[in-house]
């Protein structure tokens, strides 16, 4: 089944991966994170889903971004210098336009938590962008239509500062999707309930996976809530077989995040989980 640039392949209603091998930030152990060029490394590494952060700029756009501000840890200045210590928070995305936003190097510098990333002049792509480079691709590669697992990042504290407040964010992120026609394969993950109960009110048939990294318990954050996601998504030390077994009762599927060793997706795999989330998706080919 290949894609076709605008025309997506149709899907049954909650159909996912029957094993979800999703890509975090693309291939971020690989290519600079939540860039055009970590996402397309992923797709020739196979995987069923490519994941990801965004972000709302000044002039409402949606940018990929993990982090609300651009970090100094692995980007640089749009001439090429580093981010003095100083300025760590400074350039705030949300107070920023995406023209502004696009100039910073986002891949050139050596990240030591990453040292085997490739390094490449790059930057924050818009979603939109994204999406017709990813379809593109597939196109043109014959490939498999991905899903998208896309992040919502905010928080309370967050609102009117760093983003904007919960209904804003998915109305602009919902923007984007429909016009690129792709609903169907998206899923919008958070840890932030709010943006999920949004999508449940307004937009029932979007994917939804809960993000957890709390030690609440699966029924208190369910609670939470409010409502059955399509996905649980723990921290893979989380993982427990009486979890996997309480999420596959309550029609759940079980993706945890994330997880960069092949001895640990192995374990986790035995364990009945439905899919695995890591920086070197080029692991799974071990699998």
């Amino acid at each position: 089944m290949s894609a076709q640039h605008g025309a997506i392949p149709d899907t049954t209603a909650r159909h996912l991966p029957a094993f979800d091998l999703e890509g975090h930030r693309g291939a971020r152990g690989l290519v600079p994170e939540n860039t055009i060029p970590a996402m397309i490394r992923a797709l020739d590494l196979g995987v069923t889903t490519l994941e990801m952060d965004v972000h709302i700029t000044k002039d409402k756009q949606v940018v990929l971004s993990h982090d609300p501000y651009i970090n100094p840890e692995h980007d640089l200045l749009p001439d090429g210098s580093e981010i003095p210590a100083a300025h760590k928070h400074k350039y705030v995305l949300y107070q920023l336009d995406y023209a502004t936003i696009k100039t910073f190097d986002a891949g050139s510098k050596f990240y030591d938590k990453f040292p085997q990333q490739e390094k490449l002049p790059t930057y924050k792509p818009l979603l939109s962008d994204l999406i017709d480079s990813v379809q593109t691709y597939l196109q043109q590669k014959e490939l498999p239509q991905v899903y998208y697992n896309i992040e919502t990042k905010s928080k309370p504290r967050g609102d009117g500062k760093l983003h904007p407040a919960p209904e804003e964010f998915v109305e602009l992120l919902m923007g984007v999707i429909e016009a690129k026609s792709i609903s169907e394969w998206v899923i919008i993950q958070s840890f932030d309930v709010r943006t999920l109960q949004v999508l449940q009110r307004r937009y029932p048939h979007i994917k939804t996976s809960l993000l957890v990294e709390n030690l609440k318990g699966l029924n208190k954050n369910l609670e939470a809530l409010g409502f059955i996601p399509d996905i649980y998504s723990p921290y893979y030390k989380l993982v427990t077989p009486s979890l996997v077994r309480n999420c596959h009762a309550k029609g759940m599927k079980v993706v945890p995040w994330t997880i960069n060793e092949l001895k640990e997706m192995q374990r986790l795999k035995e364990m009945g989980v439905d899919g695995l989330i890591s920086d070197y998706p080029n692991l799974y080919r071990e699998l």
